[in-house]
């Protein structure tokens, strides 16, 4: 057998395995390779079937089908023949419709094939080298957060017969069928040793005993058979795993416990405090030798092992379920001034949440005043005497403050201490953890330019700005003079004020002006009625179709192009056809915020009902649901918050992620979760819709579904790429522009660019350039599209074009598939876009101009022809877009950070995240970043499971480092102002700076600057805002935008209720900014950076040279010690959001992270400094070299 057979072979065996899991919940090898045998053996379907049956394999009709395909289509030599009457027949597209999602993509033959096994078993090479290397993303699931159990799938997916409206029935046929199981499976499965099948053997076996014995035989005989599988199965110690164990010796500390059903004989010790939950003052009282009891592995370290008694019950040897630390009842009071009374430990106080130190930096000064200061020369006696009298005394022994005054330096390094689950997996153990790479061709012509494209915007902001101040100059001279001379001038004034009054009428761009006169209404999409409305949508003639296909399968794939009716139509077809009943909902989710608001409006609209009864929305601070909903829209986001608490999703009925192709992160996770879900539950239905062609990687990640395809109002489009790579690719796209006004026939254009300060200046340029062609051009309605942009100025993208001139849109890629513009004919496609990613060796997100991946660019030259025939323009190769390309954009999973959606599996009981079925998995060095991260916040313990403190981060809507902020504040009695400042970071665009009014804005901002930083310079401008009654006339005058500051308002008094709900206390700090930022340091105390004495700042982190950014607070005054929140690159490195810090309590907040640095040791990153001569970097003399600072 040739190797590219015995690779077909090996694909063939584990998609069988796949499979026989997918139906019969059974994956076993050996099965799969003698049913690949009989098939081997067969001609026909139905002498495939006959041996089957002969040797007791009771399969579905459809899975019996289905392998037969599989076989004769996979190896060499084989032809499928499902009829032995017609061995030539061709398998028709409507025959293998029920059992194949993509017949259309399964022409490739073995090629195809070929490429799909050699990828699969790279892909599981990969994860098994992953598995040896990170042990600590494997860990073991806690079973006890999943509510239902995985049934066995003899009802396929795609079945038919299934309905809705009679349960019981179909519960009395599954269980019928459930348990006809062949006497060879029943050994294959018993044989097996996996942990996972353990307590499923146990219940199945438990069911069939019981039809024919009486209750005292049926409990003895469980008992015995669970025993002796016990002592069969079980071969290694695994932690956290419930063994039983016979008591072997007892002390006054506690007992040593020998572990049953393990290869090798081993003791363990369960301290005295760990034997009940009630209190142990004697072991010996508690226990005797040669008991028999159940023990839980607790810690594995070396040959000792730590076992733990009270958290299994010693009857039925189930885990005890956690009691929460106080309850949530809203009918039981509780008094929160004696629960969260803080900890007093040596005179010292804690913070009974997080345990933070709760000294004041006031009581801190008073400690230190107190103090005997040394002279320099005492210290060096004192520090000569320690040392040659060897007193032996640790660092952690000496009390550094007691010799350190004021005006001493504290120099502090990163700790070198690794996650215990964590050890010799991150980077502190010197493993090399590389960003994602987004760029296919890195040596490409498309990079490349991406790369000059900051340099071209820089030249061209330098020009504009040095143009603006010449017309200045020339403008300001007379004036200045004349007003200055004046005696009876009744004020006097500066020129800058002068020059500010100027530059309001010249800053503001020509093309804006002339917007601001065609403004006006927007006008009706279309004088239909909704009814009208809703018959013309493509989708109207599918609705049967659609509802046929949704009740005949549990999980289906729905194409459909921007604009179809998808998102608005399904779910009313779906409630019209009787999938809410039962107190059931129709839930749909969205990417964006705005969406899920929109589109329910105009479905409670069509419906003709008010918004949050039958239709509803939820998305983060807002929900906008009764008990009467029956559709919901959503956030994507918020329906993985609902799995949090409901990992069944029981309440709904059907569940469709719409723009599935977006590949948003949450979305990315809901895959895996709803996957689960459907192979649980019988009752629920999953809709998957796209707006790419490009779906066959979705049907088969869910169990090959069925694709239905919506036809849209697509017309043929023309493409034309560029001969030769553009050096400059936005002036190009404006001489394109030019060419399609003057040249083509009438149609609207688009233009794609990658930002608003591109769009701004192609939107100036391209006005400054129409009015040198005079009068007598036709003319063009320059229209920009950016997020940033008010919602009045955006709405004129969708007014038509006054006859004779010619309307162009200038976007970003929100055009691609939210929005929808009748009249584009033309679409200009340089061929980039903006892309966020996370570098987790930096712990930074950054906006970078990268390629755009194939989908894109169909996805853009689609726009082209909505209305009629159109043209697309490339301003690259064809060579680009065929070899530079991605075939598909990188999932936002792979080029994020993840530490929210980790802490929100990890609080799913979702612990092993490498055997998560991820459709992308994510990469390895982002996920051990996250959970470094969870783990130096305190929301993990040492083996890498969720702490009491995680799960109450995990119950807030915000990211890690912000839900610990919060609860320390509560600690601190800060939790006010921080709910204030947690709010005003959500919305960001507090500060309004328009172009033609930026030194105005700046003179009313400065007002508001706080000398400890930005946190608390949005606290003060919240304040004042408060201070005159919300006013949204005070907000335009201080240049504040007064949307943002109401969704402030809005999101804090959200977040305020969920503290309230969980009886937390909510005070104030006054005049004790300490209290503050102590608070915000024990969130983000790993983004801490120290002035540098040669430029900027360095980051403890990583010692990364960053900039305070000039938007900050502290720009003109940097202090020693700053934190800040993110660091953005666009020029330089910025920190944003910048506060003062007392470098103290980066020692206080997170244990182990930090360390005082000491002058008589050296760490790991000082090992690594070498010295070099000056020359190297400044020039000069070879021979000169700097001594490092002491």
């Amino acid at each position: 057998m040739s190797n590219t057979h015995k690779l077909q072979y090996i694909y063939l065996c584990s998609k069988m395995t796949q499979e026989l899991e997918n139906h019969i919940g059974m994956r076993d090898k050996d099965l799969a390779e003698f049913i690949i045998e009989l098939g081997k053996q067969s001609e026909t379907l139905e002498e495939f079937k006959q041996k089957l049956d002969e040797n007791d394999g009771d399969f579905p009709q459809q899975l019996i089908e289905i392998m037969f395909r599989l076989i004769k289509k996979t190896l060499p030599g084989q032809k499928p023949k499902l009829k032995q009457e017609q061995p030539k027949q061709k398998i028709t597209e409507e025959q293998l419709g029920k059992y194949n999602a993509f017949a259309d993509e399964e022409e490739d033959g073995p090629q195809s094939e070929f490429e799909k096994a050699k990828q699969e078993q790279l892909q599981e090479k990969k994860k098994n080298q992953n598995l040896v290397k990170f042990p600590g993303l494997a860990l073991q699931n806690d079973k006890s957060k999943h509510l239902g159990e995985e049934i066995d799938l003899n009802i396929d997916l795609n079945d038919k017969e299934f309905n809705y409206d009679d349960d019981e029935e179909e519960n009395d046929k599954n269980q019928n069928g459930e348990n006809r199981k062949s006497n060879k499976e029943k050994k294959k499965k018993k044989s097996r040793s996996r942990s996972r099948s353990r307590s499923n053997d146990k219940k199945k076996k438990h069911r069939r005993s019981s039809r024919s014995r009486s209750k005292d035989k049926k409990k003895y005989k469980n008992r015995q058979r669970s025993k002796s599988r016990e002592r069969e199965e079980i071969r290694e110690l695994i932690q956290g795993e419930i063994y039983p164990g016979i008591v072997k010796s007892v002390k006054d500390y506690g007992a040593f416990v020998q572990i049953l059903g393990i290869r090798q004989r081993k003791e363990g010790l369960v301290h005295i405090s760990d034997i009940s939950q009630e209190r142990v003052s004697n072991a010996f009282q508690a226990l005797q030798v040669n008991q028999r009891v159940y023990v839980k592995v607790v810690l594995i370290v070396n040959e000792k092992i730590k076992l733990n008694m009270k958290e299994v019950n010693q009857k039925t040897g189930q885990p005890i379920e956690k009691k929460p630390a106080y309850n949530y009842d809203e009918n039981e009071k509780i008094d929160n001034e004696t629960f969260l009374k803080p900890i007093t430990v040596n005179g010292k106080s804690f913070g009974t949440i997080t345990g933070i130190s709760l000294n004041t930096q006031e009581e801190e000064q008073k400690q230190k005043k107190s103090r005997k200061r040394e002279s320099s020369q005492e210290k060096w006696e004192d520090q000569q005497t320690r040392y040659w009298s060897k007193l032996g005394q640790s660092e952690k022994n000496v009390n550094i403050d007691d010799s350190m005054s004021d005006e001493d330096e504290v120099n502090i390094e990163l700790g070198d201490k690794e996650a215990p689950f964590l050890q010799g997996q991150t980077t502190k153990s010197g493993v090399l953890l590389s960003p994602v790479r987004i760029i296919k061709n890195p040596e490409g012509s498309l990079n490349r330019e991406a790369m000059n494209a900051a340099q071209f915007a820089k030249e061209r902001r330098e020009i504009r700005e040095q143009q603006n101040k010449q017309q200045m100059e020339n403008v300001d001279k007379d004036q200045l003079q004349k007003f200055w001379d004046d005696p009876s001038a009744p004020t006097r004034a500066l020129s800058s004020q002068l020059r500010s009054l100027n530059q309001q009428n010249k800053d503001v761009p020509d093309y804006k002006k002339e917007a601001m006169f065609r403004q006006g209404k927007a006008v009706n999409k279309s004088l239909l009625s909704l009814k009208e409305q809703k018959e013309s949508l493509p989708i109207f003639a599918k609705k049967a179709t659609l509802i046929k296909a949704v009740k005949e399968n549990r999980v289906l794939v729905v194409i459909g192009e921007t604009g179809s009716g998808k998102t608005t139509q399904m779910t009313q077809y779906l409630l019209e056809a009787g999938f809410a009943k039962k107190g059931k909902k129709i839930g749909c989710t969205q990417p964006r915020k705005v969406a899920a608001t929109s589109i329910s409006k105009r479905v409670a609209e069509e419906m003709g009902c008010v918004l949050g009864e039958e239709v509803g929305f939820t998305i983060r601070f807002e929900d906008c649901t009764s008990k009467n909903t029956l559709i919901k829209y959503m956030t994507d986001g918020m329906l993985l918050r609902e799995a949090l608490v409901d990992p069944d999703l029981e309440q709904y009925s059907v569940i469709m992620l719409d723009e599935a192709h977006e590949r948003n992160l949450n979305t990315d996770i809901l895959f895996g979760i709803l996957k689960k879900i459907v192979a649980r539950r019988k009752d629920f239905t999953l809709i998957v819709t796209s707006a790419t062609l490009d779906a066959g990687k979705f049907s088969e990640y869910f169990y090959d579904a069925k694709i239905l395809r919506i036809p849209g109002r697509t017309f043929p489009v023309e493409i034309h790429y560029s001969i030769e790579p553009e050096e400059d690719y936005l002036d190009a796209s404006l001489l394109v522009v030019m060419q399609i006004h003057l040249n083509e026939p009438p149609g609207d254009i688009l233009l794609f660019l990658t930002g608003q300060e591109e769009i701004d200046n192609a939107c100036q340029t391209l006005y400054e350039r129409m009015k040198k062609l005079g009068p007598d051009a036709p003319e063009l309605i320059i229209c920009p599209v950016y997020a940033a942009l008010p919602s009045d100025q955006q709405n004129r993208i969708f007014m038509p074009a006054p006859e004779g001139s010619r309307k162009v849109v200038i976007a970003t890629n929100i055009a691609e598939a939210s929005l929808t513009i009748d009249g584009i004919f033309y679409v200009i496609d340089p061929g980039f876009s903006k892309v966020k990613m996370f570098n987790p060796k930096l712990g930074m997100d950054s906006l970078q101009i990268a390629p755009i991946s194939q989908a894109s660019a169909r996805q853009r030259a689609g726009r082209a022809g909505r209305t009629g025939p159109g043209k697309c323009y490339r301003l690259y190769t064809e060579e680009a877009y065929y070899n530079e390309m991605l075939p598909a954009s990188v999932p936002e999973i792979q080029r994020t950070n993840l530490a929210n959606t980790i802490l929100l599996l990890k609080a799913m009981g979702i612990n092993d995240l490498l055997n998560f079925d991820f459709m992308d998995p994510p990469p390895v060095q982002s996920m051990i970043a996250a959970l470094e991260m969870l783990y130096n916040l305190g929301a993990l313990d040492d083996d890498g499971l969720l702490t009491k403190l995680g799960m109450k981060i995990a119950e807030f809507p915000l990211d890690p480092p912000l839900g610990k902020m919060l609860l320390t504040a509560v600690d601190l009695q800060c939790a006010e102002e921080i709910c204030t400042i947690i709010a005003m970071l959500t919305v960001q665009t507090i500060f309004e700076r328009p172009k033609e009014k930026a030194q105005q804005a700046d003179q009313k901002r400065s007002k508001f600057l706080h000398p400890d930083g930005d946190h608390l310079t949005l606290l003060t401008v919240y304040e004042a805002w408060k201070n005159n009654n919300y006013s949204n006339i005070w907000c335009s005058e201080n240049f504040i935008s007064p949307r943002s500051m109401r969704n402030a308002q809005d999101i804090k008094k959200q977040i305020m209720g969920i503290l309230e709900r969980y009886r937390l206390p909510i005070n104030s700090a006054g005049r004790n900014t300490a209290k503050i930022r102590k608070a915000i340091t024990s969130g983000f105390f790993f983004h801490a950076a120290k002035k540098d004495p040669q430029e900027g700042y360095k980051t403890l982190l990583d010692n990364h040279t960053v900039y305070i950014h000039p938007s900050s607070a502290l720009f003109n005054r940097p202090p020693e010690w700053v934190l800040y929140n993110e660091l953005i690159l666009t020029s330089k490195e910025y920190m944003r959001n910048v506060t003062t810090i007392d470098p103290k309590w980066l020692i206080d907040v997170p244990p182990n992270f930090y360390s005082f640095s000491s002058n008589q040791s050296l760490n790991s990153r000082k090992r690594q400094e070498k010295l070099e001569p000056l020359s190297v970097k400044y020039g000069g003399d070879k021979n000169a070299w700097r001594l490092s600072r002491r």
